[in-house]
């Protein structure tokens, strides 16, 4: 049986300013629908992803910026890095780790992200 994980929801503040940032990041914006005073959902996914994020109100009891080390497997540490940088996100430099190669980033909440290079996922992945 397979399970695939395709959604997972991020606490925020303010709906508006987290989709703004991730837009900027390069996340696609599939979807910002109002249910109800109480109810918002917005969809946003990764470039290349087969899993995405929820951020609105109303959807989940975690507080904001309690999510950390949230990754994403990129090909390339240094081209990720430089990506973002150009879309004016704040990022840290390339962590080298003898597991593969990281940048570091949060969304305006403190939620924590990690862009993890593998080296043999990330081999495979240049070639695709």
């Amino acid at each position: 049986m397979d399970m695939k994980l395709e959604l997972v929801a991020v606490p925020v503040t303010d709906v508006d300013r987290a989709k703004e940032f991730y837009v900027r990041a390069g996340f696609n914006a599939d979807h910002d629908h109002t249910v109800s005073d109480a109810v918002r959902f917005v969809q946003l996914t990764p470039p290349g992803s087969a899993c995405s994020i929820a951020i609105g109100q109303g959807l989940t009891g975690m507080e904001p910026g309690s999510l950390d080390n949230l990754q994403m497997v990129v090909a390339d540490a240094d081209a990720a890095r430089a990506d973002l940088v150009a879309r004016g996100i704040e990022v840290s430099e390339v962590d080298d780790q003898p597991w593969g190669r990281f940048v570091f980033f949060s969304d305006p909440d403190g939620n924590g992200w990690a862009l993890q290079e593998l080296p043999d996922w990330s081999a495979g992945a240049q070639a695709r």
